[in-house]
């Protein structure tokens, strides 16, 4: 039976673990001109040393206005590919895989003036009013995934993710909440998220995987559920998505957390029937800090690998301390030996 600690091999991409390391914005980090720069070399590379198997970076724009905020980081220019190599080495250096997550954040981007979107339609009366693509630029934009995939391929990461779900492009384009168009993309939700699997996968090598990360729930009045979500995944896998990574919210006041009723593992009920549903490897995540619940997870075969985010904020040796409060298998760098007396015995 599969644990924590049970490695985990899909295609050509195999991990010592089952723990992996989500997309987490960095934000208050200058990252100039989308560069990543020391604060997330250590950031990640301490994760590596801390035992995590998979590490997905955040999510990282496809050109500048598809940023969260102006301080995040992109993937626009072969410029960027130096330092996410350096980052890709390190962390490869202590056993750890790393994949990078393409996104854009579309109507949701703070600093973009304006915002673009599928429909002219905010986020909130916080946000500004995004203007509609046109048809032209959503197939430009299909390509800024496809050059993002290919630098991250020429970085040397392990995996893409692509980012379909938290109210950004891709979940704007795929819920009826917010693409209200009249062309091609709006009369089939998911055309878009799916010429952007297609695009990516063109320029991956054979056996590398693609990673999508998909809310399975909206919570807002008429948001769609599992049932919906599934079918538009359907069309994404036969696109060429291997493994899902199920979450929830984020096109409305409710964001990722899930508020303030989310319980420890909220959402991975939502991971194992859309699992049930494709048939296909899926992650979960949603509160999954405590050891005890996340090894749970794995063992009653909920989900394929397990994503841990706020704890390893707060953790960067998460995955070492899961291990010795489990009785897990898993390598202690020599230098932190001391500090964990039972890899010792």
């Amino acid at each position: 039976m599969a644990d924590l600690f049970t490695p985990y091999s899909f295609k050509n991409l195999t991990l010592k673990n089952r723990i992996v390391m989500p997309p987490m914005c960095q934000y208050s980090v200058q990252a100039e001109d989308g560069n990543p720069n020391d604060w997330h070399y250590v950031h990640y590379v301490s994760r590596a040393v801390g035992g995590t198997g998979l590490i997905i970076i955040e999510m990282t724009a496809i050109e500048p206005d598809g940023r969260i905020s102006d301080q995040d980081t992109g993937i626009w220019s072969d410029e960027h590919i130096p330092a996410y190599r350096k980052i890709v080495d390190s962390v490869h250096s202590y056993g750890t895989k790393i994949g990078i997550q393409l996104g854009h954040a579309g109507r949701k981007a703070q600093d973009a003036e304006p915002p673009m979107a599928p429909s002219c339609i905010p986020f909130s009366s916080q946000y500004g009013m995004p203007r509609a693509l046109s048809t032209d630029e959503v197939e430009e934009k299909i390509q800024l995934y496809r050059e993002g995939a290919r630098r991250a391929v020429e970085a040397g990461f392990d995996t893409v993710e692509i980012h379909g779900a938290h109210g950004y492009l891709i979940h704007q384009f795929h819920s009826p909440l917010t693409n209200q168009r009249k062309d091609e993309y709006g009369k089939d939700y998911a055309l878009f998220g799916e010429k952007v699997v297609q695009a990516v996968k063109e320029v991956l090598p054979e056996g590398m995987p693609i990673i999508m990360r998909v809310s399975a729930k909206e919570y807002v009045e008429d948001g769609y559920g599992i049932d919906y979500i599934a079918s538009i995944c359907e069309r994404y896998k036969h696109a060429g998505v291997d493994i899902f990574h199920i979450t929830s919210g984020g096109e409305g006041p409710v964001g990722s957390d899930g508020g303030p009723k989310a319980v420890p593992a909220y959402q991975v009920d939502l991971a194992d029937e859309f699992k049930k549903k494709l048939h296909t490897p899926v992650i979960a995540v949603g509160l999954l800090d405590e050891f005890e619940v996340a090894q749970n997870v794995i063992l009653e075969g909920k989900a394929d690998l397990v994503a841990v985010g706020r704890g390893m904020l707060k953790d960067p040796y998460w995955a070492l301390h899961a291990s010795e409060a489990l009785q897990g298998e898993q390598k202690v760098p020599k230098a932190y030996e001391r500090g964990f007396p039972r890899k010792n015995k």
